[in-house]
C-alpha cells in the first residue's frame, strides 16, 4: 500500500473508532480523576480566547525597527558616553561607537506608531498594533533569555507559558492539544510542561518540505496495520489504568493516559489541519506562500490561524535569523523580508474572519540589540558592524484580544538603552497575557516541591494601560 492509500484508509478507520473511544473515556473507563484538557472557566472576565505567539529568535534590533534615536543617528560612527556600567563592558563593545540606522523609521497610520521601512506590511497595519517600547529581561545570553520569555525563569526547567494556558483553560477541541509550537528550536524546555501534567506539554510541529513528510513526528506508523495498532493502544491503556488503581493519585500517570488519548484522536484531526492545499490562492498570497523568501514563515503563520480557529489555545511560531552581531545593515533586511508579510498577513486574515477580536497575537524576541556597534572582525568599517545583545530594553507588539490598537507604550532614554517610563518586565508581559485570557497570574498555581509555583514566580503586574 502506498503512503497516500495508507493515510486514506487510516483516516477512515480512526473516524469510526475515535468517537467510541472518546465515549469510553468520558464514562470513566480509565481511572484518571478528570480530563486535564477539558474546557475550564476563566478566573476573571476574558478578553481573548486564544494566543498566537510569534517568536523572533535571536533578538530583533528595536532601534532599526521601532524605536529610533536622533542622538545615535547624529553621532553615527562616533563614540558615545553611554550609560553602561564599567563592569558590564567587554571586548565586543570597546569604543561604544554609535550605530545609526540607514533605513527610515516613520510614524504610520492615523495613530503614528513608528515602524521601519523594512517592515512595509507591518506598517500598513500599524493602527492594529500596541507597540511596547520598554520591555526588559534579565539575561543577555540567548539560552537563558529565550528560556525566560517562554517560562519566566532563566535557568530552571519550569512550565512554559503555553503549558500554563493549557492547564488554566484546557482546549476547545478535544481532538487536539491545547498547545502547539511550530518550528521550535532544539531546547525542549521552551515548550515543556515540566512539573505540570504531561497532557499540557507543547506539541512540536515542523511543516514538511515534501508533502509525504509528517508535520508531527510519529503521528502515524506505516509499519503497523490498523487492527494491530488498536490492540496495542488498548493494551497500553489497560495497563496504565491498572497501575493507576494502585495509587490514590498520580498526576504523571493520569497525564500520560490522557496524552495517549489525545495522540490517538490527533491522527484523525491533524492531517486535514496541516494540509494547506485547500486554502484559496488569495489567502496563500496574503501570507506570501509560494514565494521563496516568505514561504516557510507564511505557511507557519497560516497553520497557526487554522489551529487557532480549530480551538487550540496557544500556538507559537518561531522565526529565527535575528542574531545580527555583524553586518546588520546587510542582513536585517533579509530577516524582515522573510517575516514581515507572513506576520501582517496573519493579522489581516484573523481580522477578516472576525477572529482578531478574541485572538491575542504577540510578537517579540528574547531581547533587543545595543545602540552602539559591535565589530567582530575588529577591522571592518562601521557600515559592516552589527549590534550586541541588549536585555535592558527592547520592543514587542501585541494585537487583537483586548489590547488597544494604534498605541505606543513606554519610552527609553536618548541612547535607546534603558526605560525611562512604562517599563514592562517579561513577568509583566506574562501577567498581562494571562489576564487577557481570563487567568489571574497570582492564582494560577501548581504545588511542587512544597510550595506553589506560578508562571510569574512572585513578580508581575498587569499592564493595564494597554488594555482596550
Amino acid at each position: 500500500m502506498n503512503h497516500s492509500s495508507f493515510i486514506t484508509s487510516r483516516r477512515a478507520w480512526l473516524r469510526q473508532t475515535s468517537a467510541g473511544f472518546g465515549a469510553m473515556a468520558l464514562n470513566g473507563l480509565l481511572h484518571a480523576a478528570s480530563n486535564p484538557l477539558a474546557v475550564r472557566a476563566p478566573l476573571v472576565q476574558p478578553r481573548a480566547k486564544r494566543v498566537i505567539f510569534l517568536f523572533m529568535a535571536g533578538g530583533p534590533s528595536q532601534m532599526d525597527l521601532f524605536d529610533p534615536k536622533p542622538l545615535i543617528q547624529q553621532r553615527h560612527g562616533k563614540s558615545v558616553n553611554a550609560p553602561l556600567p564599567e563592569q558590564h563592558r567587554h571586548v565586543s563593545t570597546d569604543g561604544l561607537l554609535a550605530l545609526g540606522t540607514d533605513i527610515p523609521v516613520r510614524p504610520r497610520g492615523q495613530s503614528g506608531v513608528t515602524i521601519s521601512d523594512l517592515l512595509p506590511h507591518t506598517a500598513a497595519i500599524a493602527d492594529e498594533l500596541c507597540l511596547i517600547r520598554a520591555v526588559h529581561a534579565d539575561n543577555n545570553q540567548h539560552g537563558p533569555a529565550t528560556l525566560q520569555i517562554h517560562t519566566g525563569a532563566i535557568a530552571e526547567a519550569r512550565p512554559s507559558i503555553g503549558s500554563w494556558v493549557s492547564y488554566g483553560l484546557g482546549t476547545e477541541n478535544q481532538n487536539l492539544p491545547a498547545f502547539l509550537t511550530i518550528h521550535p528550536g532544539i531546547d525542549t524546555r521552551n515548550y515543556s510542561a515540566s512539573f505540570l501534567p504531561a497532557a499540557h506539554q507543547g506539541t512540536p510541529v515542523t511543516l514538511p518540505v515534501k508533502a509525504s513528510d509528517p508535520a508531527i513526528a510519529f503521528l502515524t506508523d506505516p509499519a503497523t496495520d490498523d487492527a494491530s495498532q488498536r490492540r496495542r493502544f488498548d493494551f497500553i491503556q489497560r495497563q496504565n489504568s491498572r497501575l493507576l488503581t494502585h495509587h490514590d493519585s498520580d498526576a504523571r500517570m493520569e497525564g500520560m493516559i490522557h496524552s495517549l488519548e489525545t495522540a490517538f484522536r490527533m491522527q484523525t484531526a491533524t492531517p486535514d489541519l496541516v494540509d494547506l492545499s485547500n486554502e484559496t490562492e488569495a489567502t496563500k498570497k496574503l501570507y506570501g506562500i509560494g514565494e521563496k523568501t516568505t514561504d516557510k514563515n507564511g505557511r507557519a503563520c497560516l497553520l497557526a490561524r487554522r489551529l487557532s480557529e480549530a480551538g487550540v489555545r496557544f500556538v507559537q511560531v518561531t522565526m529565527d535569523g535575528w542574531d545580527h552581531h555583524g553586518n546588520i545593515r546587510g542582513d536585517l533586511p533579509k530577516s524582515c523580508a522573510a517575516s514581515d508579510l507572513p506576520c501582517a498577513g496573519l493579522i489581516r486574515d484573523l481580522k477578516s474572519r472576525g477572529l482578531l477580536e478574541d485572538t491575542l497575537v504577540v510578537w517579540s524576541g528574547e531581547f533587543g540589540r545595543t545602540p552602539w556597534s559591535q565589530d567582530l572582525s575588529r577591522t571592518a568599517p562601521i557600515e559592516k558592524h552589527g549590534r550586541e545583545h541588549q536585555p535592558d530594553s527592547f520592543c514587542a507588539w501585541m494585537a487583537g484580544g483586548g489590547v488597544r490598537g494604534g498605541v505606543m507604550h513606554g519610552e527609553t532614554d536618548e541612547f535607546g538603552f534603558r526605560p525611562v517610563s512604562g517599563k514592562v518586565h517579561l513577568h509583566d508581559l506574562h501577567a498581562t497575557i494571562l489576564h487577557l485570557l481570563g487567568l489571574d497570574h497570582e492564582r494560577l498555581t501548581w504545588r511542587h516541591l512544597g510550595r506553589d509555583f506560578r508562571l510569574t514566580d512572585v513578580y508581575g503586574q498587569v499592564v493595564r494601560e494597554i488594555l482596550a
